[in-house]
């Protein structure tokens, strides 16, 4: 991919992002923030859900 292809679809890209209504942009970015996952899982797998269930129910039976 040469220099100009690549400036031609940022190009493309930025012209397709202005041209939507910011209502949609803004409902677009709402949904992909609700699908991704939280810093902690993301950065270090299950462990950090694995220490806040035990901490959880360690501290129910006290």
């Amino acid at each position: 991919m040469s220099l100009n292809d690549y400036v031609k679809f940022l190009t493309q890209q930025a012209v397709r992002r202005m041209d939507q209504p910011k209502e949609e942009r803004l409902t677009r970015r709402e949904e992909r923030r609700a699908e991704r996952q939280s810093l902690s899982t993301q950065a270090f797998g299950i462990i950090p859900l694995g220490i806040s269930l035990f901490l959880k129910n360690r501290t129910k039976k006290k």
